[in-house]
């Protein structure tokens, strides 16, 4: 029996085997939920196929294209014809940037790319949460998470627009926690360290941010996908009932760090 036996997980934008969603997917699997994944497009579901031989049960797989209301409606329905009785858990791991207003400077940043960053990264949270709350009424209680990154409080030369995503993906977690709280729905973040993910090979800079955590954090190690689906594990089940509107720092201490020049 593992921590979240008995429990039914969604577990969205896996793009591949780095990414930090499949981390969290596999740790789940490990703890005996049952896994719902999404994917975005006919080459990232190809992605997705290659790796479900390493869970132990078959998940449910449905698109989801989060820029499209409508993809995000039928995934709902779906999703409520499959399990009826509810869902416990959301895994919202989404963002996107265009790449030019991921490099120079913010100011540059163009109206359109402004709003699609917001758009995928921030506003999907909620569009999700919508749709998933009745689900986890009737499951009872539930667990939503999302994953951040320190430039929403640090500015982070390169991730710009992202950087100002993820503070409106923060804020929108302790929005919503007061939403849901009385329903018995947590909603939290998880801030994790630099991982070479799909996500963080179109931020410049990745190279030297691995660097500082190995060479500047507390623990003076990188953190590994496993660790943020070990932090997941946590915030899904009932060991954090009490825990709502939080931000999680899975980075080895760095985010407590002053300067790191010298």
């Amino acid at each position: 029996m593992g921590l979240l036996s008995g429990t039914r997980a969604v577990v969205t934008g896996i793009a591949n085997k780095r990414s930090m969603a499949w981390g969290i997917a596999k740790a789940f699997d490990r703890e005996g939920a049952q896994l719902i994944l999404s994917y975005q497009s006919p080459r990232l579901k190809e992605n997705l196929d290659k790796l479900l031989s390493e869970l132990s049960q078959d998940p449910l797989v449905l698109p989801l294209d989060v820029v499209e209301e409508n993809s995000v409606d039928q995934f709902i329905a779906e999703l409520s014809s499959a399990y009826p009785d509810g869902i416990h858990t959301l895994v919202h791991s989404m963002a996107y940037a265009n790449r030019e207003d991921l490099e120079g400077r913010f100011v540059d940043t163009t109206r359109d790319g402004y709003m699609m960053a917001q758009n995928v990264s921030a506003y999907s949270l909620t569009a999700l949460t919508r749709g998933v709350l009745p689900l986890m009424e009737k499951a009872g209680s539930g667990s939503i998470m999302t994953l951040t990154y320190q430039g929403s409080v640090r500015v982070m030369p390169n991730y710009n627009v992202m950087g100002v995503a993820k503070a409106a993906l923060e804020s929108s977690v302790r929005y919503l926690a007061y939403d849901l709280g009385r329903q018995h729905i947590r909603v939290n973040a998880i801030s994790a360290g630099p991982v070479k993910t799909l996500a963080a090979s179109g931020v410049r800079g990745i190279s030297a941010a691995l660097h500082d955590v190995a060479d500047k954090s507390p623990i003076g190690e990188n953190i590994t996908t496993e660790d943020v689906g070990n932090a997941a594990v946590f915030l899904a089940s009932d060991w954090a009932k009490r825990i709502t509107g939080h931000v999680l720092y899975v980075d080895s201490g760095l985010h407590m760090m002053g300067f790191l020049g010298g």
